[in-house]
């Protein structure tokens, strides 16, 4: 059951998987800088699955057992947080993307 809560979950979230996807291959430093401070938390956070046994979908680890997300894409959407709290979402996902728009023009 826990798996299939975590895809829900995930379809649920695919305008911020999206924008990390974005921008984890349109590369800003200020994207990065957030993604890095994040990442530090989740690798020292007991949730770090590295195996993907609690990925929602399979091979997508380093994920988080919680959640499920593929934390390389996760850390860098800005309108993502963290299910346990330890990070927050810098704006919401009109916020940013029309964020992410503005900087394309």
């Amino acid at each position: 059951m826990g798996r299939f809560n975590q895809l829900i979950g995930a379809f649920g979230n695919m305008g911020q998987i999206l924008n990390g996807i974005k921008n984890s291959v349109f590369k800003s430093e200020e994207v990065e800088e957030i993604a890095k401070i994040r990442w530090d938390i989740c690798t020292n956070c007991s949730l770090f699955d590295t195996t993907g046994k609690g990925c929602a979908m399979p091979g997508t680890q380093p994920c988080c057992s919680d959640c499920g997300c593929r934390l390389t894409l996760k850390v860098r959407s800005l309108s993502s947080s963290c299910p346990k709290g330890k990070w927050a979402a810098f704006m919401d996902e009109d916020t940013e993307q029309k964020l992410k728009n503005s900087l394309e023009n």
